[in-house]
């Protein structure tokens, strides 16, 4: 006689099995219960938590049931690959949007950002700050983009931390560290105010600058850019991105001067 091969309910074991991907995540990776729930209420007492989270979730639905209907063939045709013509390297500051900026679609934009679009120069034998050399190696190397691009801003926090007292980046270690990657761009600019003071506003607007043009010169320090450049085979450009008007400025290597894109 045969055996009846008919489907039968899962056991419990085959119910554990059949979990979805979100429940095997839960059981696995659990959030402490104890700190979510005192953070809830410490952000429900200052009237926080609803406007955070539902303002969040909100965003997420509408994106889902217009902007993602609206460019559903795009996504579709993103679903397995990426082939973005630009790396965009800019601050992480939460006032720059790249795709804004730029009017860019998904999939157009490789994007890296920390604090004062800082890039550590290319280093082999010390792979310290790898994180945005590795963004900058997959790029050129595996995704072969066409253009990079260094995006500044005004009212850049972390070019104005350059010039703190040491007193006042006590409690940001890591962030002091990083910084000091920019410590050339800071000499540079008070070397030239020396010669011809200016007023505060002015001096982070020439930090702001001359940190976009400095980071430029540490990407020819990667070899396999710089060969690719060399040969034009790929494009940078420096922005500087006034917060205040929405212009950008396109840093002319010719005339060494940041010109608004009109």
């Amino acid at each position: 006689m045969e055996k009846n091969t008919e489907s039968k309910l899962p056991d419990k074991t085959d119910r554990k099995r059949s979990a979805t991907p979100v429940d095997t995540i839960s059981s696995l990776y659990s959030f402490p219960a104890a700190f979510a729930s005192s953070s809830k209420k410490v952000l429900r007492s200052l009237n926080v938590f609803p406007l955070m989270s539902d303002k969040l979730f909100d965003g997420v639905k509408e994106f889902h049931s217009k902007d993602f209907i609206e460019n559903r063939e795009i996504f579709r045709q993103l679903q397995q690959e990426q082939h973005p013509h630009t790396l965009f390297i800019g601050c992480s500051d939460s006032r720059v949007v790249p795709s804004l900026i730029t009017k860019s679609l998904p999939g157009e934009l490789f994007i890296v950002r920390n604090i004062a679009n800082i890039v550590p120069v290319h280093n082999m034998k010390q792979m310290d700050y790898v994180a945005t050399s590795a963004v900058i190696e997959y790029a050129v190397k595996v995704l072969e983009v066409e253009n990079i691009i260094i995006c500044g801003h005004s009212n850049c926090g972390g070019c104005q931390a350059l010039y703190y007292e040491p007193q006042r980046m006590r409690k940001l270690p890591q962030t002091r560290k990083w910084l000091s990657l920019a410590k050339s761009v800071k000499n540079s600019v008070k070397k030239k105010i020396a010669e011809n003071p200016v007023l505060e506003p002015e001096r982070s607007k020439m930090t702001e600058q001359l940190n976009i043009v400095q980071q430029m010169n540490h990407l020819l320090t990667y070899p396999y850019l710089r060969s690719k450049y060399q040969k034009g085979q790929i494009r940078l450009m420096g922005w500087y991105y006034a917060i205040e008007t929405g212009d950008v400025y396109n840093y002319s290597v010719e005339k060494r001067v940041f010109e608004k894109i009109s």
